[in-house]
C-alpha cells in the first residue's frame, strides 16, 4: 500500500512545518499527511514503517523545535477529534487530536473536576499524554487512566496501556523521544463528577489570569527547560542576567526567563543557539545544568 491509497488522508509534499509549530519555525517535511480517522493514522504509520521511512507525529507543535532544514521523512498531523464524556462516572475518552484546553472546558461545564489546570495550556491530548504536560501543581499522570497506543515494534501493534506502563516522571514518559515507534490514538481520563461548574470555572479563570500575568504571549514553544529540583529554571535564568538576551530574531522573554519568543524574523538555528547559550551561562554562573523540556527534531539537530 502507498499513502495515496489511504482514505481520510490529505497528503502534501515538501510542506513547510513552521505553520504547524507554536514558535512558527521549521523547514519542510518531505511528506506531510493530515489524518482524519484512526484507520488513516494507523495505515500512514505502518506504511512509513514498511517502506523504512522515518516518521513522527506533530500535535499542537508546542514542545518541539523543528530544524530549519526540516524533516527527512513523514510527518503526521492528527485531526481525529472525538471525545466521549460521562458526567455521572467522570470517565472521559478523548482522541489524541482533541485540543486539550477545549476538552477541559467541556468537562468543567459538566461538573467534572480534574482538568482545570490545563484550560490555557496549548496543544493536544496526545501531546499532553506523551510529555506528561502539567501546570499549577497537577499533570496528566494525576487523571489519566489508560491509553490506546500503536506500537509498531510489537506484533500486537494496537495496545491498551494502563497509566503505570507509561513510567511517568516530571514532563517525561516512556513514549517521549520514541518517534517512529509509538502513536497515541486515545486517552481515557477519570475525573471527579458532581462539582459545581461555576466553581470549577472560577478556579480555572484564576489559573488563566496567573498565566497571563507571568507568561508572555507570542510565538513561543512554552517552557524551554525543566525546573531543577527545588528551584525554577526561570529564576536561574533571571539571576544569571539573561532575561531579554537575544540571538537574532529569538529572545528570552523579558517577562519570564523560561520562555523564548520568535519575533517572526527568527530561525530554528537561532532558537537552538539561544538554548545552548542559556545552558552554558547558567552552568558557568550558577553551577546548575538545565535540562531542556522541548525536543529538537529534524535534519541537523542531534536531539
Amino acid at each position: 500500500m502507498n499513502l495515496e491509497q489511504i482514505d481520510d488522508l490529505v497528503i502534501r509534499y515538501n510542506e513547510p512545518l513552521a505553520k504547524y509549530t507554536a514558535a512558527r519555525l521549521g523547514g519542510p517535511a518531505d511528506i506531510l499527511v493530515i489524518a482524519k480517522s484512526h484507520e488513516a493514522l494507523i495505515l500512514a504509520a505502518r506504511t512509513a514503517r514498511d517502506h523504512q521511512i522515518p516518521w513522527l507525529v506533530l500535535g499542537g507543535g508546542t514542545n518541539v523545535l523543528i530544524s530549519d532544514r526540516g524533516f527527512r521523512g513523514l510527518v503526521i498531523i492528527n485531526q481525529v477529534k472525538e471525545a466521549s464524556i460521562d458526567e455521572e462516572s467522570g470517565d472521559v475518552a478523548a482522541d489524541a487530536g482533541v485540543n486539550l484546553s477545549t476538552l477541559a472546558r467541556r468537562c468543567m461545564a459538566k461538573g467534572l473536576k480534574g482538568l482545570e489546570w490545563c484550560v490555557s495550556v496549548p496543544g493536544t491530548v496526545g501531546g499532553a499524554v506523551v510529555n506528561n504536560a502539567g501546570a499549577h501543581g497537577s499533570d496528566m499522570a494525576s487523571t489519566l487512566s489508560e491509553i490506546c497506543v500503536l506500537d509498531l515494534m510489537n506484533p500486537d501493534f494496537l495496545q491498551y496501556w494502563f497509566v503505570d506502563k507509561l513510567k511517568y516522571d516530571y514532563r517525561s514518559s516512556i513514549l517521549k523521544g520514541n518517534h517512529g515507534r509509538y502513536l497515541v490514538l486515545e486517552a481515557v481520563m477519570r475525573l471527579e463528577p458532581g462539582h459545581d461548574p461555576e466553581e470549577l470555572k472560577a478556579i480555572a479563570e484564576e489559573f488563566v489570569a496567573h498565566r497571563k500575568q507571568t507568561q508572555p504571549p507570542g510565538a513561543s514553544l512554552g517552557s524551554i527547560f525543566k525546573n531543577p529540583p527545588g528551584d525554577y529554571a526561570g529564576r536561574l535564568i533571571d539571576v544569571a542576567g539573561l532575561k531579554g538576551h537575544r540571538v537574532g530574531g529569538v529572545q528570552v522573554s523579558p517577562l519570564h526567563g523560561n520562555f523564548f519568543l520568535n519575533d517572526d524574523s527568527g530561525t530554528a538555528t537561532q532558537y537552538s543557539q539561544l538554548i545552548d547559550t542559556i545552558q552554558q551561562t547558567v552552568r558557568s554562573k550558577m553551577d546548575v545544568d538545565l535540562e531542556i523540556e522541548i525536543e529538537r527534531l529534524g535534519e541537523g539537530f542531534s536531539e
